[in-house]
């Protein structure tokens, strides 16, 4: 496929059996920002099966890594789930989005609000170091069904903060916050209910929101994108659109029209 990269998968990990991720061979011509997605997929009887597919691996890193949910009849992730080590998989050579941290106005703290595997494009801009030269906080919200969904957290509260280059940064500034909806848990509750409480402020001992102060990027589902922008513009923050920076992002390619 003249427009895609045919990279080799090297590493599959099954968080569960509704999770897994994909580590793949990175072409040394692929570009992108973090917060990015490609079209990712397979050759199915001769023609390339693509969806989009956030970056989880930093721009820097010399491989691709991909967070999937497995969704039993679904045209890729059917196929995609049963992916060994040794496989191929198509990379688009464009990645793009509009889920960019520098595309926010100047802010003190950055929240970063995720469900499912909407995680993965923070799981680039945590490594990011100039995430943290321009912000004083940055707070990780992964809000999940189930405490075994909360997956990555060995890479988020362990190897970030002993990363050689920024891990002192990540030790002051990082705040991961997981939340789980459909069973007991420490912070129980939809993100939505969890901030308009205070009780997300509270138990991170942030001040309450300030249109000021505080910037969010989204990623989700449709519904979890709704919910939270309704939330945020009742608050009072502006949406980013193109170049008029406001003080908050989503990935419109996921939104539904």
């Amino acid at each position: 496929m003249a427009k895609a990269h045919t990279e080799t998968v090297t590493d599959v990990h099954h968080w569960s059996d509704r999770l897994f991720s994909i580590r793949t061979t990175r072409d040394p011509t692929l570009r992108f920002r973090n917060g990015e997605f490609a079209m990712m997929g397979i050759m199915v009887d001769g023609k390339p099966l693509l969806r989009a597919y956030s970056m989880a691996s930093a721009n820097y890193e010399d491989f691709l890594e991909f967070y999937s949910i497995k969704v039993p009849d679904g045209p890729l992730t059917s196929r995609l789930q049963h992916i060994k080590v040794g496989d191929t998989v198509l990379v688009s050579k464009k990645p793009t989005g509009t889920l960019l941290w520098d595309h926010l106005r100047q802010g003190k703290h950055l929240y970063l609000l995720s469900t499912g595997t909407g995680l993965a494009p923070f799981l680039s801009i945590i490594k990011d170091p100039e995430v943290y030269e321009n912000f004083e906080k940055v707070v990780l919200v992964h809000g999940c069904r189930y405490i075994n969904e909360l997956t990555y957290e060995n890479l988020i509260t362990h190897k970030l903060r002993n990363n050689e280059f920024f891990g002192e940064e990540v030790r002051e500034k990082l705040i991961y916050y997981p939340a789980v909806t459909r069973e007991a848990f420490k912070n129980y509750g939809r993100i939505n209910m969890l901030i308009e409480s205070g009780k997300l402020m509270q138990d991170i001992g942030l001040p309450p929101l300030s249109v000021e102060d505080d910037r969010f990027m989204l990623c989700g589902s449709p519904a979890m994108l709704k919910t939270l922008s309704d939330m945020l513009i009742n608050l009072g923050f502006q949406e980013t659109r193109k170049s008029d920076f406001k003080e908050f992002v989503i990935e419109r390619a996921f939104v539904e029209k």
